[in-house]
């Protein structure tokens, strides 16, 4: 984040930026508590382990005082090595990193529960060896694999780099190596200082353009991390965008990493018993999944591998569970309108995250254009979503339970009829939504609005840049 600014209508008023050292802020005190406090600065799903680790001191020789700054894990199973600085980083930062992350490497699970349980004692919370070592297993996706621990993710943190950093630190994720560069900045506004962080290498773009292609010709345990990453993925997306209520019906529909007979040996199996083909969708990023079989959590890619261990007794390897499990539209959710929910038919999750990738759950764009929308005009969800860039199910949802959404009677769904699923909030309303848009000069023909008065997706955009 280059530049900040306060606005007061059309007035832009520059916020100058501020440093660290200037604000009296200190690297471990401040900067490095606001890493463990907000971890998702780390990147998504990361759990801290442990802060200021210096135990290799006595066995490997490293003096005490060198000591790793944050150390976390991520929900694919790979350790995350976080190197801290509150100013311009040092030239030779990245070796800090690759020091630590070579160190750390090496790490069991057993090392890195204790290093949790000390850590969480530090900090008041007594915590067991077991129950440490269980909360590690639980925040992983699928099983635990020592390969992936042996591959940390190095994240360096700092108020700026030399160039000697930037470039080093492109050539070796060129050479496959994990490390990324993250800038924090500092401002004052009306003596509130605000603190922003900003990924500044790799970029998405160079991740899919320049990285992935050298990474998809690592070894074995690269591959498992890429399939991970993108059931991972898969169900941020979908639960960071609400697409699917809580308590949406999913069929299993066994495909990605299984041969064909192994497939059909799963379909025999679930035949004997129905309730091993079905699970219910929770917005959870870890454990989206309750299989009725059991009534236990899964995640998508964790309850595929347990099929798939159940059926052949062997361990699954490089299943991307996201592609399994298929949207049962014949189940309505509450809220949801049928029409626009059986458009979701015969999709997997995985699917689903690759079509709304961009969806989100920021209303203030939606309340903003139906406040726009005028009376004796109506429109439907899914115009709705396209001008938002969401989709029609979730725009629908969150009609059905937002206190707030200005002229909510006036979405109808893509029939031109009212959702079976618009509700008033006002108990006390006795009129419908059709007696209002009526009101308003809309007329009806068999339950449909007059076409004619509905705004299109251009008309929406008009009104949105307005």
């Amino acid at each position: 984040m280059d530049h900040l600014f306060t606005v007061v209508g059309g007035a832009a008023t520059p916020v100058p930026p501020t440093v660290l050292a200037a604000e009296g802020l200190l690297e471990r005190q401040h900067l490095q508590e606001w890493v463990i406090a907000n971890p998702q600065v780390l990147g998504e799903s990361v759990l801290v382990i442990t802060s200021e680790f210096d135990r290799w001191a006595d066995t490997d020789g490293v003096p005490a005082r060198d000591r790793l700054d944050v150390l976390g894990l991520d929900a694919t199973g790979r350790l995350v090595v976080a190197e801290l600085k509150r100013g311009t980083a040092d030239r030779d930062v990245h070796l800090q990193a690759i020091t630590y992350a070579a160190l750390v490497s090496r790490f069991d699970l057993d090392t890195l529960a204790q290093a949790h349980r000390d850590f969480r004692k530090g900090r008041g919370e007594l915590l067991g060896l077991d129950e440490c070592r269980q909360r590690l297993l639980d925040h992983v996706d699928g099983e635990w694999s020592p390969e992936l621990l042996q591959r940390p993710r190095q994240v360096i943190i700092a108020a700026d780099f030399p160039k000697q950093v930037t470039h080093t630190v492109v050539w070796l994720s060129e050479m496959n190596l994990d490390i990324e560069l993250v800038q924090v900045g500092l401002w004052k506004v009306k003596d509130q200082l605000i603190a922003g962080f900003t990924k500044v290498y790799p970029t998405p773009e160079v991740e899919e353009f320049t990285l992935a292609p050298a990474r998809s010709e690592a070894k074995a345990a690269a591959r498992k991390l890429e399939e991970r990453s993108r059931a991972r993925n898969a169900v941020h997306v979908l639960v960071g965008a609400g697409l699917l209520p809580d308590g949406t019906l999913l069929t299993l529909t066994p495909r990605h990493g299984v041969t064909e007979g192994v497939r059909e040996d799963i379909v025999a199996w679930v035949q004997q018993d129905d309730s091993r083909s079905s699970a219910t969708w929770r917005n959870d990023a870890a454990k989206p999944l309750t299989w009725q079989a059991d009534g236990k959590p899964y995640s998508p890619t964790g309850l595929a591998n347990h099929i798939f261990t159940s059926v052949t007794d062997r361990k699954a390897d490089g299943i991307q569970g996201t592609t399994w499990w298929d949207v049962d539209t014949t189940r309505v959710p509450d809220g949801a309108d049928p029409d626009e929910w059986a458009t979701l038919a015969g999709t997997s999750l995985a699917g689903l995250a690759k079509q709304f990738n961009r969806t989100g759950k920021d209303w203030t764009g939606l309340h903003t254009l139906l406040a726009a929308i005028p009376a004796g005009r109506w429109t439907t969800y899914g115009d709705v979503a396209a001008v938002i860039n969401s989709h029609a199910v979730p725009v629908g949802t969150h009609l059905a339970t937002c206190r707030q959404c200005p002229h909510a009677w006036r979405v109808l769904n893509t029939a031109g009829r009212i959702s079976p699923g618009f509700r008033w909030h006002d108990p006390a309303r006795t009129d419908s939504a059709a007696d209002v848009l009526s009101a308003e000069g809309i007329r009806f023909d068999a339950g449909a609005a007059d076409p004619a008065a509905r705004l299109s997706v251009d008309d929406l955009t008009a009104l949105a840049d307005k």
